[in-house]
């Protein structure tokens, strides 16, 4: 399985022939690229068009990240799978407000069940978050009588907020206190976890969109406006209670995170490098995580669902198959 690199130091890209390497004030660091999927850059780098070709040609995707860690941008090579033909199946079903609409359901009925799955998990170990299954239990309903697309959100907002609420009782620590979600800045610890592993999350998709046929500027929960990239937060909505919640309940529960790995940012509260690096690790290891597909009879790791959501959605568009989406079961 092909791995990501994450850069946190400052320094500078540089390609030498067939090799890249990043070097720093410590030394080169040589970058294996034929076993590599993506870059993740949170420092301050260089690099020059030589080292960008060299991406594209390795079909290597680019992801930045700001001093706070926000995601700022992509350097999507040149995509050499994109088809006229599912782009044209993309946009149709996007201008048709109930073919829309359909497809936006589902993935909420998707991230809602996922959402009822992980809550069920900590409720059969003791946890007592039997309101918030009830109250998400009584939203679902609505999904299916929303009219459009943004009374849905709204219905996804609220069931979202009933999730939420069951996070301190999941949690259980004085120092890593949830009072609802906020962002941009965060101002409590959680919250700056959770911005932080979605934004993972999205990036993550986003990879995995550069290798289907699909055009990640086209989504149907989102809207499709000047924003570059919207498919990828639709699908993210699917994954983020699997990776980014179940990891935040993982590193807190076995004290991996800290509050000394936290700082005091643009008015808010943000992941310090070494609690970047802490949250990494373990997301990759969670990426890498393989469990066994019902439908496919073999094990599959957590990214490898990613890229078999895009192909269902695939499917779908073409009206090979109708598209449901991916439900845990633990």
């Amino acid at each position: 399985m092909k791995k990501s690199i994450y850069v946190f130091n400052e320094g500078k890209f540089k390609r030498k022939d067939n090799t890249l390497y990043f070097e720093t004030e410590q030394g080169k660091r040589y970058i294996p690229v034929e076993d590599i999927n993506e870059i993740h850059v949170y420092g301050e780098v260089d690099l020059n068009k030589r080292f960008l070709e060299f991406l594209t040609q390795k079909e290597i995707i680019l992801h930045f990240y700001n001093n706070y860690g926000y995601y700022s941008g992509t350097y999507y090579p040149r995509e050499h799978l994109n088809s006229g033909y599912m782009t044209l199946r993309q946009a149709e079903h996007y201008l048709d407000e109930q073919r829309r609409l359909m497809l936006a359901k589902l993935f909420v009925q998707g991230a809602s069940a996922n959402m009822l799955e992980v809550l069920k998990y900590y409720h059969n170990r003791g946890k007592n978050v039997a309101l918030a299954l009830q109250s998400i239990g009584n939203l679902i309903d609505r999904i299916d009588e929303s009219a459009s697309v943004e009374v849905l959100m709204a219905v996804e907002g609220n069931i979202r907020d009933a999730y939420y609420s069951a996070f301190n009782t999941i949690i259980d620590k004085g120092d890593f206190l949830f009072e609802g979600r906020n962002r941009r800045p965060p101002r409590d610890r959680i919250n700056a976890l959770i911005s932080f592993g979605n934004t993972m999350t999205y990036t993550a998709c986003l990879s995995e969109i550069y290798r289907t046929h699909l055009d990640p500027r086209i989504s149907y929960l989102h809207t499709t406006n000047f924003r570059r990239f919207s498919l990828n937060l639709d699908i993210a909505e699917i994954f983020k209670p699997l990776l980014v919640d179940r990891i935040i309940f993982y590193l807190l529960a076995r004290n991996m995170l800290r509050s000394t790995h936290f700082e005091n940012k643009m008015g808010g509260i943000l992941l310090n490098d070494k609690g970047r690096q802490v949250f990494v690790n373990e997301w990759e290891k969670r990426l890498r995580t393989t469990i066994k597909h019902r439908d496919i009879g073999h094990e599959v790791s957590y990214r490898r669902l990613i890229r078999l959501e895009l192909y269902k959605l695939e499917k779908h568009l073409i009206g090979e198959k109708p598209y449901k989406a991916f439900i845990s079961r633990w």
